[in-house]
């Protein structure tokens, strides 16, 4: 063969980092080594791979078609190398999750998961379903968690557990009062929601497709715990998973609201690009995540730890 795996490994990082100095880091490899050697595997095809514009790097057609091959084959000489080493743990994998299940479930099943494998390395990132969906079609990340749709032709998408939001506010608040909340009412009052591009706020939007009227938005956050701190200073009312909200409910912080009008339910899904080699690692993580929610109808019916 004219190209070696280190070559591949090169490419593949400078092409999820657009950038030699990044996948140098990565490589834990100084900048010229990097350079050269993805200058070598172009010349030795007499060919280029990516554009370059100024000091950026694009995947032009040719880098594009060979990514997915490139970044499978490294995945598989990394399970060789696990395998000829006879290591019977995992090695690194980079796993995106949104924000919900990021901050109730995916640390909780990686501590698992390391206590179970302590070798292994996992690098748990914290996003919006429109970031993790970008990062795995560009295998930034081997594995994305999510709680928004996905129909990214590339992406192969898997359900995991049903999940559902709900509408809440302060306990002082004038809707917080027993009977329905009409989206009538809804229209009329300051809301505090995700922002576009999350998960949760696509379900919310698409509950309320059908309304005539402009909503009301008056805050846009991109955590849900600073979302609770809002709601519960009284700035409006809010629109997150139960998931997020049990403890709260609990303690009577906040109450939800009663919206039969509202259809709010969704699903906490799987990502992986169609071309990436599943690992026993990500096979292994997948695994634990099913067996957390086995038997459970809804994801605030998990049994877990205190959330405050």
């Amino acid at each position: 063969m004219k190209y070696t795996l280190r070559q591949l490994e090169i490419f593949v990082a400078v092409a999820r980092h657009q950038s030699v100095s990044r996948a140098a880091d990565e490589l834990a490899l100084s900048q010229s080594a990097t350079s050269t050697a993805l200058g070598e595997l172009e010349r030795q095809f007499d060919t280029q791979l990516f554009d370059r514009i100024g000091k950026a790097l694009r995947l032009n057609e040719l880098g594009k078609t060979l990514l997915p091959h490139a970044a499978q084959l490294i995945g598989h000489a990394a399970e060789i190398e696990t395998l000829l080493a006879r290591k019977m743990d995992f090695g690194p994998i980079q796993i995106g999750a949104t924000l919900t299940i990021g901050n109730y479930l995916a640390t909780l099943i990686a501590a698992d998961f390391l206590r179970r494998h302590p070798s292994a390395r996992v690098k748990l990132s914290v996003h919006n379903s429109a970031t993790i969906i970008h990062q795995v079609a560009h295998y930034e990340l081997d594995l994305g968690l999510i709680e928004g749709s996905c129909r990214h032709p590339d992406l192969i998408v898997e359900p995991w557990v049903d999940d559902e939001l709900v509408v809440f506010c302060a306990p002082g608040h004038p809707l917080a009062r027993p009977g329905k909340v009409g989206v009538d009412e809804l229209l009329t009052q300051d809301l505090i929601l995700r922002e576009v591009g999350s998960g949760t706020r696509e379900t919310f939007d698409q509950a309320l497709r059908h309304v005539g009227g402009p909503l009301k938005v008056r805050l846009e956050l991109e955590h849900t715990e600073a979302i609770k701190r809002a709601v519960e200073s009284g700035l409006g009312i809010g629109c997150i998973s139960r998931l997020a909200l049990r403890e709260a409910f609990r303690r009577g912080s906040l109450v939800p609201l009663d919206t039969p009008e509202l259809d709010l339910r969704r699903q906490f899904q799987f990502v992986i690009h169609q071309r990436k080699y599943v690992t026993a690692g990500m096979s292994e993580f997948i695994a634990l995540c099913r067996q957390m929610t086995a038997g459970v109808t809804r994801s605030d019916l998990i049994q877990l730890p205190f959330i405050p």
